[in-house]
């Protein structure tokens, strides 16, 4: 279901009210939808549990601290890994980007992962690919985030990137549970949990339209930092990010001058008490 109609059927039903709703065949829902509430809860949590993914809720320890605080919100997030509990920055960018804005995403993903900062991108192919390979190159911590099921991966390609992720203690993560496939709608609204997990978001190659203006969208009605990477003004691939610092985005030019700014701005990230690679990860 659409999380905008989900959120508002549990919160004038309740989610037990919802799910009655749903089987009685009072509520309009798509077949799938219907099948998936008669699935018993104990069969529910033997499949999690043999995927190896968790659940995590808003008001659990896992849940991260910002994304929690907006009130669209996912009310569970389903995770295979840790989500790290050290400040968050996400790097974004089109899916059809440059040679050189892919090394510029690897680097700043790098950079910032060696600095101390957890960051998470859509696990896409181009810009967001590419920051996840910068992260792993260095071991650090990075979350992707899916818009389908942890078992559905997309695309294909980023199975082995998504388990380093996981190996080197970040995570995958989803609102969506496992089996949901990757339509095309549910992109866009993953983009808000990208930036809003985040302290600040960086877009690297962006068009005009595009995943990347979209989660930049979000970043400016969250409250969060926008940083962008100035380009040529005649490629399309740095038009989006042109207009953003045009509008007001702060313009960054390499990894040092990111990672510089960031600190400035937030101080250098610190591990909380607890490590987050100590997190338990929420397994039901």
């Amino acid at each position: 279901m659409h999380p905008d109609r989900l959120r508002g059927l549990v919160e004038g039903r309740g989610p037990q009210g919802v799910v009655r709703r749903i089987s009685a065949g009072a509520v309009e829902v798509s077949p799938r939808v219907r099948a998936a509430v008669m699935v018993p809860a104990d069969l529910r949590r033997d499949e999690l549990a043999r995927l190896g993914v968790g659940v995590v809720g808003i008001g659990d320890g896992g849940y991260p601290v910002e994304l929690a605080e907006l009130p669209d919100a996912p009310p569970l997030l389903f995770v295979r890994g840790v989500i790290p509990g050290v400040p968050t920055v996400a790097v974004v960018g089109t899916r059809r980007c440059t040679t050189y804005g892919k090394h510029l995403a690897f680097e700043y993903g790098a950079a910032l992962a060696e600095a101390g900062w957890c960051v998470v991108s859509g696990l896409a192919r181009g810009i967001d690919g590419a920051a996840h390979r910068g992260v792993t190159a260095t071991k650090g911590l990075g979350v992707a985030v899916l818009g389908s099921g942890l078992d559905v991966m997309y695309p294909r390609e980023h199975a082995d990137l998504a388990d380093r992720l996981v190996g080197d203690g970040g995570a995958v993560i989803s609102e969506y549970p496992p089996g949901t496939p990757p339509e095309g709608w549910r992109f866009p609204l993953r983009n808000r949990i990208i930036s809003g997990m985040s302290l600040a978001v960086v877009v690297v190659e962006a068009a005009i339209k595009g995943g990347a203006l979209i989660t930049a969208g979000y970043a400016l009605t969250q409250g969060r930092a926008v940083f962008a990477v100035p380009g040529d003004v005649r490629r399309a691939t740095s038009e989006g990010c042109n207009l953003l610092i045009r509008d007001g985005a702060h313009p960054v030019l390499d990894p040092d001058d990111l990672v510089e700014e960031l600190s400035l701005v937030y101080g250098a990230p610190r591990s909380p008490g607890r490590s987050a690679r100590d997190q338990p990860a929420g397994l039901p």
